[in-house]
């Protein structure tokens, strides 16, 4: 299992790569870079708290982990 800070840090780099990528995109369909960073720094932050609780809630399912005895 891995620790809070390991998921933040992931989740971090994660939504950088998200924001670059969204910024790029929303400028590109609507020609205003205002427009595209508030966007994406409103996607940003939903996904962050999103990908933290999926990476959270999967922490805790034993499938596929390894360890696990097979009948």
């Amino acid at each position: 299992m891995e620790s809070n800070l390991r998921t933040i840090v992931k989740a971090t780099t994660w939504q950088l790569l998200g924001l670059l990528t969204t910024s790029l995109l929303a400028w590109f369909h609507t020609g205003s870079v205002l427009g595209a960073l508030t966007f994406a720094m409103s996607s940003a932050a939903t996904g962050f708290a999103f990908f933290f609780l999926h990476e959270r809630l999967w922490a805790r399912v034993r499938w596929g982990a390894g360890g696990e005895r097979r009948a």
